[in-house]
């Protein structure tokens, strides 16, 4: 049993004390549906599914508390004060180990860890390097300039309006659809004042960082990190900033070389059931540029047929 972390310390017995003497016995609601989960998970395992021998005669199906404690690494007491939904604190740890004990899918996760936490646990594995079909479909569909990118920020998705505009991401290798390394190299279809590129890049570096803090831990991502701080000086500068946003990338003024004066809006959202996956859309911010993305469309609209 590992008891290198709060849960597993206390003994049984103490612990059951401090649950009386300092916790409320009325469970909230998230507590009282975070109860019901845990037993219904609880009941759906069978004992042999975990390597555990199945008596003939059980009082009720699936594990017991003291199956699942003994699985997860904590006492008892600890396991049964989570099950009754009171309010306790929970690392990331344990839970992940919990998560595996009653063999989770993503999404239960997630629920799991939101009726405990009230927050979503830490993305796992490597960001993708494929679009999802339906995020394809949601990119391509807009009438605006998007991309689907992942938190690596490699460009996994674009509409035909974002290469007019922007930059035309087929005639790229994959590998080369970087979106970070290509901003700092400078290639761009626009021109821009150097206060203008210095606030655009504090921003883009403010938002990598809280992709960053999600997913530092992949390789990639920090082979890219690495660099872009051995290549430019700008990002080591920002990087070691302490700026942080997580919020929208603001307003870009720029002259576009074709089109001259342009301002777009960057917003980005994360698509249900996507957490490595980033959609961001450049709204027109002027009356400008909604005449010329107006044209555009109509430009590459199909002609109908007679």
């Amino acid at each position: 049993m590992d008891t290198s972390t709060a849960e597993t310390r206390a003994p049984e017995g103490s612990l059951q004390r401090g649950i009386a003497n300092t916790r409320p016995q009325t469970r909230q609601p998230l507590g009282r549906q975070r109860a019901e989960f845990l037993r219904s998970c609880r009941a759906r395992i069978k004992p042999a599914d975990v390597g555990l021998p199945d008596p003939q005669r059980r009082r009720t199906a699936g594990l017991r508390r003291e199956d699942v404690a003994a699985l997860s690494g904590v006492s008892v007491a600890w396991y049964t004060w989570l099950e009754q939904g009171r309010e306790m604190r929970v690392s990331d740890e344990v839970l992940e180990r919990i998560c595996q004990t009653f063999k989770l899918t993503d999404d239960e996760r997630v629920y799991l860890f939101s009726l405990v936490q009230q927050r979503a646990p830490r993305v796992q594995g490597s960001p993708r390097f494929e679009v999802p079909p339906e995020i394809e479909r949601l990119v391509t569909g807009l009438t605006i300039p998007a991309i689907a990118r992942n938190l690596r920020w490699d460009v996994l998705a674009w509409n035909d309006i974002n290469s007019r505009v922007f930059r035309d991401y087929s005639l790229l290798p994959q590998n080369e659809r970087n979106l970070l390394e290509l901003l700092f190299s400078g290639a761009t279809s626009y021109d821009d004042t150097p206060e203008g590129v210095q606030q655009r890049l504090r921003r883009i570096v403010a938002k990598l960082k809280v992709d960053y803090s999600a997913f530092g831990s992949d390789r990639r991502f920090e082979s890219v990190v690495q660099r872009l701080e051995r290549s430019s000086p700008v990002f080591r500068s920002l990087w070691r900033s302490p700026d942080v946003n997580a919020g929208s990338y603001g307003i870009h003024h720029f002259r576009h070389r074709e089109f001259g004066e342009l301002a777009f809006e960057h917003v980005s959202c994360i698509p249900d059931g996507h957490p490595t996956v980033r959609v961001v859309m450049c709204m027109p911010a002027d009356a400008r540029t909604r005449k010329l993305i107006a044209r555009l469309n109509q430009e590459m609209a199909p002609a109908e047929a007679d």
